[in-house]
């Protein structure tokens, strides 16, 4: 239950903050939280992460029920047994859900967290992208952990 909750929460900065940036920036519009490195940028995107399958919105829709269903499975599954699994799904769940909010309401997502490192602009992306991100990496740790075990044991 903890990891839904925690993917409501998610849900909810997440479009808390787009419904500011909407309502306080307009689109391109900048700010400098740390000069050189980290700005505030309203943007709006139609496709996934470096423009990639821009305007393809069936295909998320189809792709984000699939993801949501799967890691509502993988929650009832694995996160009794694993506290770190758990909250990674909660935060994948959280971070799909609010995407898909903004694909479906609005036919693009807002983002606007915008990281400059030296002279590579990094993709703009908002709270639920970070989620998924961070939710992804310890899904990831916490398979190779889970490997390295079953490999020590199987020895």
């Amino acid at each position: 239950m903890q990891y839904y909750i925690l993917a409501v929460i998610i849900v909810l900065i997440d479009q808390l903050s787009k419904w500011w940036i909407i309502k306080n920036m307009e689109i391109g519009e900048q700010f400098p939280v740390i000069e050189n490195f980290f700005y505030i940028t309203s943007h709006r995107n139609t496709g996934a992460a470096w423009g990639m399958l821009e305007g393809q919105m069936w295909f998320f829709y189809i792709v984000t029920a699939i993801v949501v269903l799967f890691v509502i499975y993988y929650i009832r599954k694995f996160a009794r047994t694993s506290k770190w699994m758990g909250l990674a799904l909660g935060l994948i769940l959280g971070g799909a859900v609010g995407n898909f909010i903004d694909r479906l309401f609005r036919k693009e997502v807002v983002d606007f967290f915008d990281v400059y490192l030296g002279s590579y602009d990094y993709p703009i992306f908002n709270v639920a992208d970070s989620a998924l991100v961070c939710g992804v990496i310890i899904v990831l740790i916490m398979t190779f952990v889970d490997e390295k075990k079953k490999g020590r044991t199987a020895k």
